[in-house]
């Protein structure tokens, strides 16, 4: 039985790699601005999936909470692919926030370099995010006014 989960956990591991890479190409393709926006989504959406009761399987119906793994990596990923920009920033967040809980305390070694990445891509969404000229903007005794 051993075999057969390292053998799941390594195809796992190889969709979750495959999917992060697209996610990245298609968070580069967007304008800063944008960036900056999906920063807060994903931020958002990691907040909602880790006060439910099982935050990898956020975004999975319902009738379907007893797989191995949840849908919201999948959801995610094919809205993403959205010709609509904000149906594709919310599936990319979603997609970040399901494979952060997914990745985050997994026990199988090949998904801990997929939450390295994760957490890479992560940080520089909230690097994007301090850096927008509008956040700073909006914490200016002038916005008050």
């Amino acid at each position: 039985m051993r075999i057969v989960t390292r053998l799941i956990a390594m195809n796992r591991g190889r969709q979750i790699g495959r999917q992060l890479r697209e996610i990245e190409r298609s968070i580069r393709a967007l304008p800063k601005r944008n960036r900056a926006r999906l920063g807060t989504l994903a931020l958002r959406e990691i907040g909602h999936a880790s006060r439910s009761d099982f935050p990898h399987l956020y975004g999975t119906p319902p009738g379907e909470r007893y797989l191995p793994w949840g849908q919201g990596t999948d959801i995610g990923f094919a809205r993403s692919r959205s010709d609509n920009a904000e149906v594709a920033m919310r599936g990319i967040a979603l997609w970040l926030a399901v494979a952060y809980h997914e990745t985050k305390d997994s026990p199988h070694p090949n998904m801990q370099p997929h939450h390295r990445e994760l957490m890479r891509v992560l940080r520089g969404l909230k690097e994007e995010h301090n850096s927008d000229p509008m956040q700073s903007w909006m914490h200016t005794p002038h916005a008050a006014a």
